[in-house]
C-alpha cells in the first residue's frame, strides 16, 4: 500500500468545533476553501500540499458526532483486497468526492477509512 496522505476528521457539537477551529488558527494555522465542502459548517486545515490535513464539523443529520481517521491510499480497491487476505473486513466501496472509499472499526472503537481518486 502506498500512504499518500493523512486526514483526521472530528465531528462535534456547534461549540466544541468552532473551540476547535479556533484554537488551530490560535496556532497559525489557516482553513482551506473546499469548494466540496461549501455549505457545510466547519473547517479544513491542510498541509502545505493539501495531501493531508484535518477536518472540524458541526454534528448534525447525517453528520454524527466522532472521530475518524482517513488514510489517502494509491488504490483503494487494492488496500482493500489486501486488508481482507490479511483477516479484515472492510466495508465499502462508496464513492463520494472523486475518491471510492473504504471503511473499518479499529480496535478500540476508533472508525478510519481508506480512499483513493477515482
Amino acid at each position: 500500500m502506498a500512504l499518500l496522505g493523512i486526514r483526521f476528521a472530528h465531528v462535534a457539537p456547534p461549540e466544541q468545533a468552532e473551540g476547535i477551529a479556533t484554537a488551530f488558527r490560535g496556532l497559525g494555522l489557516s482553513p482551506t476553501d473546499f469548494p466540496e465542502a461549501a455549505g457545510m459548517p466547519g473547517a479544513i486545515f491542510t498541509t502545505d500540499d493539501q495531501k493531508s490535513w484535518v477536518e472540524v464539523w458541526h454534528e448534525g443529520e447525517g453528520m454524527p458526532a466522532g472521530t475518524m481517521l482517513q488514510l489517502v491510499v494509491e488504490d483503494a480497491d487494492a488496500t482493500a483486497e489486501e486488508a481482507r487476505r490479511n483477516g479484515l473486513s472492510p466495508q465499502g466501496p462508496m464513492e463520494a468526492h472523486g475518491e471510492r472509499i473504504y471503511f473499518l472499526a479499529l480496535p478500540g472503537g476508533l472508525h478510519m477509512s481508506f480512499q483513493s481518486k477515482d
